[in-house]
């Protein structure tokens, strides 16, 4: 928005103090009359109406100085005295304007580079903690969440145009194949573009669950998480039985504060990963939800392959299960535990991934059962 310019914020200081020191030593000056000079009586002298004192026999009146002649003498110096104040309170006003607001100055610098998408850069402020030093680490802090997410949003991004960009190649092959050499049994072709368009489908809507789950933008409400995972559960217990997999939920009445559609995704997404990533025959998924002091806690273990350690901190990443990148032809997406991460993140909770030592994985998610938002 355009505005019109204006006197500058060091400018304006400037003339505060030296306004300031004008009217404090105008005071002063004013106080020196009142209890000072107010006091110096107005001695008429001989020849000005009135015969004046008489301090010596036989010889000239001594000279005494009257109010006026005071005033006389008085008025002039503390003229000039209030002329060097003011030209005294401009310069040092604009020299300590400037070194104030010299903090301001690089905030103002950090934030024009930011505007221009300079994200890297930061202010620093050195000096012990007062208000422009609080602003410039909070403005730091900015910048850094700033940069982490851009950085997210680009390489998420990036996968997320490779994952799509199979399911259509794939689809543009099968139909130029078709096209060259028409198949004698139309049925095959279909099935497999069908599977293709269905797993082209599930990843847009796990992108856009994602992408809502990233806003953070819901109304809290109460919900009990154990009612939730009893529904992801029944939900999910068809896959379970055609995998060979067991589901064993338990847990009392855990209530917890957020967004029941987004804490519902997260329970499927939870057991659906665990679901998959078991066993291929008689893998167990044991779930459990807590509740404890002002906290709701869902746990969920799963059998299944020994997973490194070091691969723990890659598995909430998009489009990353176990050791390698996701395929088009694995089970899922790829960004079931990332969405589990997103959504813990939005409702202020924490996510803990660990690897059992004979094999798969124990997933807590720690909620608030009380939230401020």
């Amino acid at each position: 928005m355009a505005r019109a310019p204006g006197p500058s914020v060091r400018l304006r200081l400037t003339l505060s103090y030296a306004g300031f020191l004008v009217v404090a030593g105008t005071l002063l000056l004013a106080v020196v009359w009142v209890f000072l000079l107010r006091y110096v009586p107005e001695v008429i002298r001989s020849g000005q109406g009135a015969p004046g004192p008489d301090l010596g026999v036989g010889g000239p009146a001594e000279f005494v100085p009257n109010r006026s002649d005071l005033q006389r003498a008085f008025a002039p110096k503390a003229a000039g005295m209030l002329a060097v104040v003011l030209v005294l309170g401009l310069l040092g006003g604009w020299v300590l304007a400037g070194r104030m607001l010299a903090p301001l100055t690089r905030i103002t610098q950090a934030t024009r580079l930011a505007a221009g998408g300079s994200l890297s850069h930061r202010v620093r402020l050195p000096g012990r903690s007062d208000e422009f030093r609080e602003l410039a680490d909070s403005f730091d802090a900015m910048l850094a969440r700033l940069e982490g997410q851009v950085a997210e949003q680009r390489r998420f991004a990036a996968n997320a145009s490779h994952e799509l960009r199979t399911p259509l190649a794939i689809t543009q092959t099968l139909l130029e194949v078709a096209r060259r050499d028409p198949p004698p049994d139309p049925g095959e072709l279909l099935d497999r573009l069908h599977a293709v368009n269905a797993r082209a489908i599930d990843l847009t809507e796990a992108l856009l669950v994602l992408s809502r789950a990233d806003q953070g933008a819901f109304t809290p409400e109460p919900v009990d998480l154990s009612l939730l995972v009893e529904e992801a559960a029944e939900t999910l217990l068809p896959l379970a039985e055609a995998r060979g997999v067991a589901l064993d939920t338990a847990g009392d009445v855990t209530p917890a504060v957020g967004s029941p559609a987004l804490l519902l995704q997260l329970a499927t997404n939870l057991l659906h990963n665990a679901v998959v990533h078991n066993l291929p025959k008689h893998g167990t998924v044991r779930v459990r939800t807590s509740a404890g002091p002002g906290t709701a806690v869902l746990t969920v273990e799963n059998t299944g392959d020994p997973v490194s350690p070091r691969l723990v901190p890659t598995l909430t990443e998009p489009f990353q299960r176990g050791t390698e990148r996701v395929r088009t032809d694995a089970a899922g997406v790829g960004l079931g535990l990332a969405i589990v991460a997103s959504i813990t993140r939005v409702h202020d909770g924490s996510l803990s991934i660990v690897p059992r030592p004979e094999g798969g994985l124990r997933v807590a998610v720690q909620l608030s059962a009380g939230s401020d938002r």
